[in-house]
């Protein structure tokens, strides 16, 4: 028998591409997400016709009874957590429903599902900005500091996990990945919507003059570490997935700009910073690496080229597309 795995989130950037590398590895799949899937260019499992996918739309904060229901008729071996409300300076306007989805759900859920004994591993996907703004590479054991709604609801959803951990042993793993970039992911993201913004023509918002700086990883290297995470992490333990390359937001825009052959003064605006946005947080890998044997294959230059070619592929239905953050509450 095939393992199998429950992506709770999959229609997300990183749940969709979880799911297609889920499948290339041999993997059954059942994807849920409270949303219709999107258009096919953000969803890379589509193209492999006749795989063991099945997609089922149910709702983290309303189909609870159904989404436990789906796991104990398939029994997987593994569930892996994608869903949140994830974007953090929107995250002040309506703060009560961030932590609805990220903490009240999500609780319950982990309150059903440690008492599936047939579940080898529940990987939680968590994330650096529970750390908030750091010095220096910072390790799986550092102090919760998060400084946004977003953050703070996250660091209550992990803390009640670790929780569950210590009185119930429940199979938890979690990860936090630095800025994870490639093709399919939403259009709101920095990385996409430069690439959209320099193709046609329209000017980029550069909030803060863009000096904050991150590491960014591709989504490919992400999901080979999730995988292995899953199968291998011990329960309780916390798992950072970053590459050792550090990045100015200016100067990826700036990298950008030079591949797709436009000038940076003529379509960049610099507007003010977002409210709470950390400076830096930089994620020290090492135990995935030396424990694991995970290592990033996948280069800065390689991802972007690769984001390039699939915007300039689905050209004609992304500028079709609002490629700004739509809330839903």
């Amino acid at each position: 028998m095939n393992e199998k795995v429950v992506v709770i989130g999959s229609n997300s950037f990183s749940g969709a591409h979880f799911c297609d590398y889920c499948l290339e590895q041999g993997l059954s799949v059942i994807g849920m997400s409270r949303s219709d899937e999107p258009h096919p260019a953000f969803l890379p499992y589509k193209k492999r016709v006749g795989a063991p996918f099945t997609f089922m739309k149910l709702d983290l904060n309303h189909d609870l009874d159904r989404m436990v229901g789906v796991m104990n008729a398939e029994r997987p071996d593994y569930v892996v957590n994608f869903a949140s409300q994830s974007m953090v300076a929107e995250s002040w306007a309506n703060p009560e429903h961030w932590f609805q989805t990220n903490t009240v759900a999500t609780v319950a859920l982990h309150d059903r599902l440690r008492k599936l004994d047939f579940i080898k591993k529940y990987v939680h996907i968590s994330t650096p900005e529970v750390y908030g703004t750091c010095q220096g590479l910072v390790p799986e054991s550092a102090n919760y500091n998060p400084s946004t709604p977003y953050a703070v609801s996250r660091a209550a959803g992990d803390m009640s996990l670790m929780s569950f951990y210590k009185a119930y042993k429940f199979p938890v793993v979690f990860t936090r990945a630095a800025n994870v970039f490639g093709p399919g992911q939403q259009l709101y993201r920095i990385i996409p919507r430069t690439i959209l913004f320099f193709l046609t023509g329209r000017t980029l918002q550069l909030h803060g003059g863009g000096h904050s700086v991150r590491s960014f990883i591709h989504i490919r290297d992400v999901s080979d570490g999730t995988l292995n995470i899953a199968r291998n992490g011990p329960a309780s333990e916390i798992y950072h997935l970053s590459t050792t390359r550090n990045i100015s937001i200016r100067e990826l825009v700036e990298m950008i700009a030079a591949r797709v052959g436009v000038k940076f003064e003529d379509h960049v605006e610099i507007v003010n910073e977002r409210l709470g946005k950390d400076a830096a947080y930089l994620l020290d890998a090492a135990k995935a690496r030396t424990t694991l044997g995970w290592a990033d294959q996948v280069s800065l230059e390689t991802g972007i080229d690769d984001t390039i070619e699939w915007v300039r592929e689905n050209l004609g239905a992304l500028s079709a597309l609002n490629a700004d953050y739509i809330h839903k509450p």
